[in-house]
């Protein structure tokens, strides 16, 4: 048996690495997922893992990406640079996806089996601890188990509550890494503009709306009794979502 650098290693999820490839285990959803990957390499969008199979176990094989994640990213996204970097990037993988179809018989994990209309595959997760970089470029983007279809806008949302962010100073101080009160306006402004909107009209109300849809899509997955949104809820987890979701109504004014 090949050595095994645990990565993660959750009460639901063992996460390792093997020389240059890592190990997960699957879901009922992961052919759709590795359809989706195997489109991004099709198309040359070089900043998602490659497909290279199951092993033994039935674990997913994917193309390691070396560099820095997790609790690191935060500090990459604080300064203009690796925010407008951030935005830039999620547009490129937004462009890569656009028109990607699943063949019929594969869903998504909420049992989607988009998109339709002008929808686009979402990430689900982008944030910046599931961004990789070397130092201040960004070079991938890990976890891709809850892709699903959604309107660019709600994933452009998505990751200004974590970027802007939607959270209070302390926070920000203290876990984001910011070294000061960040300017949220400001940055909004920046994301928009790295992205290629034209306005920020709306976009602090699409962040709430996709808070809320944060919501009950993780109240969906744990009544399906799908981990870790299962141990999510029974820990109280929606309670916390709900506060986010109050500050950012009450200080609104902070970015716009």
């Amino acid at each position: 048996m090949p050595d095994e650098t645990v990565l993660q290693d959750g009460p639901h999820r063992r996460v390792v690495r093997i020389g240059d490839t890592v190990r997960r285990p699957t879901h009922p959803w992961t052919p759709a997922v590795h359809h989706l990957l195997r489109h991004l390499a099709a198309v040359g969008f070089p900043y998602a893992p490659r497909v290279l199979g199951l092993d033994a176990e039935g674990r997913e094989i994917l193309t390691y990406q070396q560099g820095a994640s997790g609790p690191d990213g935060w500090a990459e996204v604080v300064d203009d640079a690796g925010l407008t970097a951030f935005a830039r990037l999620l547009r490129a993988y937004h462009d890569a996806v656009e028109g990607f179809r699943l063949p019929d018989g594969l869903t998504w994990c909420t049992g989607e089996s988009g998109p339709t209309g002008d929808d686009v595959v979402c990430h689900l997760d982008f944030g910046p601890w599931n961004t990789v970089w070397d130092g201040p470029a960004p070079t991938g983007i890990l976890d891709w188990d809850y892709a699903r279809p959604a309107p660019r806008i709600h994933y452009i949302a998505y990751a200004l509550e974590y970027t802007a962010p939607f959270r209070d100073d302390g926070e920000c101080l203290r876990w984001l890494r910011h070294p000061a009160p960040p300017d949220r306006r400001h940055r909004i402004e920046l994301f928009a503009d790295a992205y290629g909107l034209t306005s920020t009209d709306g976009l602090a109300d699409a962040v709430v709306a996709a808070q809320e849809s944060g919501i009950a899509l993780v109240r969906d997955l744990a009544a399906r009794g799908l981990e870790p949104q299962s141990r999510w809820v029974a820990g109280g987890y929606l309670d916390e979502l709900a506060g986010r979701v109050a500050w950012s109504r009450a200080h609104r004014h902070l970015f716009t």
